[in-house]
Protein backbone atom coordinates (compact mmCIF):
# COMPACT_ATOMS: atom_id res chain seq x y z
CA UNK A 1 0.00 0.00 0.00
CA UNK A 2 1.00 3.12 -1.00
CA UNK A 3 0.56 6.45 1.41
CA UNK A 4 -1.87 7.73 -0.92
CA UNK A 5 -3.95 4.61 -0.39
CA UNK A 6 -6.63 4.78 2.68
CA UNK A 7 -6.71 2.57 4.90
CA UNK A 8 -9.00 -0.25 4.70
CA UNK A 9 -11.07 -1.55 7.73
CA UNK A 10 -13.60 -4.34 7.78
CA UNK A 11 -16.66 -3.72 10.08
CA UNK A 12 -19.42 -6.11 10.87
CA UNK A 13 -22.07 -6.97 13.09
CA UNK A 14 -21.89 -9.85 15.05
CA UNK A 15 -24.34 -12.12 17.16
CA UNK A 16 -23.43 -13.79 19.95
CA UNK A 17 -26.11 -15.66 22.02
CA UNK A 18 -25.89 -16.74 25.81
CA UNK A 19 -22.87 -18.73 26.23
CA UNK A 20 -20.28 -19.24 29.13
CA UNK A 21 -17.04 -18.05 29.06
CA UNK A 22 -13.95 -20.37 30.69
CA UNK A 23 -11.50 -17.89 31.63
CA UNK A 24 -8.29 -17.17 33.62
CA UNK A 25 -8.05 -14.13 35.48
CA UNK A 26 -5.43 -12.10 35.94
CA UNK A 27 -4.41 -9.88 38.84
CA UNK A 28 -3.69 -6.28 37.70
CA UNK A 29 -3.13 -6.69 33.68
CA UNK A 30 -4.74 -4.36 31.38
CA UNK A 31 -3.17 -5.97 28.33
CA UNK A 32 -2.35 -8.98 26.70
CA UNK A 33 1.40 -8.34 27.58
CA UNK A 34 0.92 -7.21 30.77
CA UNK A 35 -1.20 -10.36 31.35
CA UNK A 36 1.34 -12.57 29.84
CA UNK A 37 3.70 -11.51 32.23
CA UNK A 38 1.14 -12.48 35.57
CA UNK A 39 -0.18 -15.37 33.79
CA UNK A 40 2.11 -17.20 31.28
CA UNK A 41 1.54 -17.02 27.67
CA UNK A 42 1.01 -21.04 27.93
CA UNK A 43 -2.63 -20.13 28.86
CA UNK A 44 -3.70 -19.81 24.83
CA UNK A 45 -2.96 -23.59 24.22
CA UNK A 46 -5.15 -24.67 27.41
CA UNK A 47 -8.11 -22.89 26.15
CA UNK A 48 -7.12 -24.12 22.41
CA UNK A 49 -7.49 -27.53 24.15
CA UNK A 50 -10.69 -27.46 24.93
CA UNK A 51 -13.28 -29.51 22.95
CA UNK A 52 -17.13 -27.71 21.82
CA UNK A 53 -16.12 -24.47 21.50
CA UNK A 54 -18.09 -21.63 19.85
CA UNK A 55 -14.98 -19.64 18.12
CA UNK A 56 -11.23 -19.08 19.12
CA UNK A 57 -9.71 -18.27 22.07
CA UNK A 58 -9.50 -14.28 22.49
CA UNK A 59 -8.28 -11.88 25.14
CA UNK A 60 -11.10 -10.02 26.34
CA UNK A 61 -11.30 -6.59 28.28
CA UNK A 62 -13.98 -7.73 31.52
CA UNK A 63 -16.58 -4.65 32.24
CA UNK A 64 -16.35 -3.55 35.61
CA UNK A 65 -19.76 -5.95 36.54
CA UNK A 66 -17.90 -9.10 35.23
CA UNK A 67 -14.64 -8.91 37.86
CA UNK A 68 -13.83 -10.02 40.85
CA UNK A 69 -12.26 -7.57 43.31
CA UNK A 70 -8.55 -8.06 43.65
CA UNK A 71 -8.48 -8.98 39.64
CA UNK A 72 -7.55 -7.84 36.01
CA UNK A 73 -9.37 -5.91 33.72
CA UNK A 74 -7.92 -8.27 31.04
CA UNK A 75 -8.30 -12.57 30.80
CA UNK A 76 -7.63 -15.13 28.20
CA UNK A 77 -10.71 -16.82 27.74
CA UNK A 78 -12.56 -19.03 25.15
CA UNK A 79 -17.01 -19.04 24.83
CA UNK A 80 -18.41 -22.69 25.43
CA UNK A 81 -22.57 -23.13 24.59
CA UNK A 82 -25.00 -21.87 27.36
CA UNK A 83 -25.29 -25.94 28.43
CA UNK A 84 -21.40 -26.61 28.55
CA UNK A 85 -20.87 -28.90 31.58
CA UNK A 86 -17.37 -30.38 30.48
CA UNK A 87 -14.01 -30.05 32.40
CA UNK A 88 -12.20 -26.98 33.56
CA UNK A 89 -8.69 -26.55 33.53
CA UNK A 90 -7.40 -25.59 37.14
CA UNK A 91 -6.86 -22.11 37.69
CA UNK A 92 -9.63 -21.55 35.40
CA UNK A 93 -13.15 -20.56 36.06
CA UNK A 94 -16.67 -20.46 33.98
CA UNK A 95 -18.84 -16.79 33.43
CA UNK A 96 -22.18 -17.11 31.91
CA UNK A 97 -22.96 -14.20 29.19
CA UNK A 98 -25.86 -12.71 28.24
CA UNK A 99 -26.74 -12.84 24.70
CA UNK A 100 -24.90 -9.38 22.81
CA UNK A 101 -24.08 -7.99 19.54
CA UNK A 102 -20.70 -7.15 18.82
CA UNK A 103 -18.93 -4.28 16.21
CA UNK A 104 -16.12 -6.89 14.64
CA UNK A 105 -13.41 -4.50 13.16
CA UNK A 106 -11.06 -5.93 11.38
CA UNK A 107 -7.94 -4.31 9.63
CA UNK A 108 -5.88 -5.27 6.41
CA UNK A 109 -3.02 -8.08 7.00
CA UNK A 110 0.33 -6.61 8.27
CA UNK A 111 4.12 -7.56 8.34
CA UNK A 112 5.51 -9.28 11.61
CA UNK A 113 7.00 -6.25 12.52
CA UNK A 114 3.90 -3.90 12.12
CA UNK A 115 1.24 -5.50 14.81
CA UNK A 116 1.94 -2.92 17.24
CA UNK A 117 1.15 -0.31 14.23
CA UNK A 118 -1.70 -2.65 13.19
CA UNK A 119 -3.34 -2.63 16.46
CA UNK A 120 -2.76 1.18 17.09
CA UNK A 121 -4.44 1.60 13.59
CA UNK A 122 -7.42 -1.05 14.53
CA UNK A 123 -8.49 1.42 17.77
CA UNK A 124 -7.84 4.28 16.08
CA UNK A 125 -10.36 3.27 13.59
CA UNK A 126 -12.92 2.17 16.18
CA UNK A 127 -12.21 5.20 18.20
CA UNK A 128 -13.12 7.83 15.50
CA UNK A 129 -16.34 5.17 14.42
CA UNK A 130 -19.98 6.69 15.27
CA UNK A 131 -22.59 3.34 14.97
CA UNK A 132 -25.43 5.33 15.88
CA UNK A 133 -26.19 6.05 11.56
CA UNK A 134 -26.74 2.15 11.49
CA UNK A 135 -28.78 1.80 13.83
CA UNK A 136 -26.32 0.72 16.84
CA UNK A 137 -24.50 2.44 20.07
CA UNK A 138 -21.82 1.57 22.14
CA UNK A 139 -22.60 -0.71 24.88
CA UNK A 140 -19.10 -1.27 26.96
CA UNK A 141 -21.03 -2.02 30.27
CA UNK A 142 -23.21 -4.86 28.90
CA UNK A 143 -20.50 -7.60 27.50
CA UNK A 144 -16.87 -7.68 27.63
CA UNK A 145 -14.38 -6.63 24.30
CA UNK A 146 -11.90 -8.88 22.75
CA UNK A 147 -9.24 -9.55 20.56
CA UNK A 148 -8.30 -12.60 18.79
CA UNK A 149 -4.73 -13.54 18.47
CA UNK A 150 -3.15 -11.23 16.09
CA UNK A 151 -1.93 -12.83 12.73
CA UNK A 152 -0.54 -10.88 9.81
CA UNK A 153 -2.25 -12.88 6.95
CA UNK A 154 -5.49 -12.24 8.22
CA UNK A 155 -5.12 -8.35 10.23
CA UNK A 156 -5.91 -7.65 13.59
CA UNK A 157 -9.41 -8.54 14.62
CA UNK A 158 -11.23 -6.51 17.84
CA UNK A 159 -15.00 -6.92 19.02
CA UNK A 160 -16.25 -4.04 20.70
CA UNK A 161 -20.24 -4.60 22.45
CA UNK A 162 -23.21 -2.87 20.96
CA UNK A 163 -26.95 -2.30 21.52
CA UNK A 164 -29.21 -0.87 19.54
CA UNK A 165 -30.11 2.76 19.79
CA UNK A 166 -32.90 3.70 21.97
Amino acid sequence: MNETEPETFQVRLVEKPARRLILRRGHEATDYWGYCEECGCDVWGELQSLRGALDEPMGMWLPERFRKPETSEYVMAVEMPADYQGTVPDGMEILDLPPCHYLLFQGPPYSDEGMGEAIGKVWKAIESYQPEPAGWQWADESAPRFQYAPMPERGYIEGRPVKPVG
